[in-house]
């Protein structure tokens, strides 16, 4: 079944980059950025990456924890938090358990071929674990600084 807004975010438990075991209802009472990508190292996903972790301050400041998932290994973040000097947690999800659950492992289509993969989406999850915004099939630039206003907006709204 699809989230939409209004529905309440689906729990997690996913290790972090440092096997780290991070749930979503260890964020109850903050904001929460969960953006999903499809693979580290990648000049989209890299883009998305450093624009998060320049406005982590900013989104802290509002209360909110930005988290990434991918299907890359805990070892495949590190690196890619080490090489790009990223300041933001990313979850690894290995069999796309979660990214089911939120209805972002789709079907995609590339040089003809078919394959299951993950569709860059973002969603805004209030205090109360709550989905208030979602945006899906991202575009990165400028994608970080709409979720920081849109996400300063709902607050002001809630």
């Amino acid at each position: 079944m699809p989230l939409d807004v209004g529905s309440t975010a689906p729990d997690f438990c996913l290790d972090d980059a440092y096997h780290k075991r991070v749930c979503l209802r260890d964020y109850q009472g903050k904001w929460v950025i969960l953006y999903f990508y499809p693979k580290d190292n990648t000049p989209g996903c890299t883009l998305e990456a450093i624009d998060f972790s320049f406005l982590k301050d900013e989104f802290e400041a509002a209360e909110a924890v930005i988290l990434g998932v991918s299907s890359d290994t805990c070892e495949s973040h590190q690196k890619f938090i080490d090489d790009k000097q990223l300041t933001i947690v990313l979850l690894s999800d290995p069999d796309a358990s979660m990214q089911k659950d939120y209805g972002v492992w789709k079907p995609l289509k590339f040089m003809g071929k078919e394959y299951l993969g993950t569709v860059r989406t973002t969603y805004l999850i209030n205090p109360q674990g709550t989905v208030v915004k979602i945006w899906p099939k991202v575009e990165v630039k400028g994608h970080a600084e709409d979720v920081l206003s849109q996400l300063r907006t709902a607050k002001g709204n809630s």
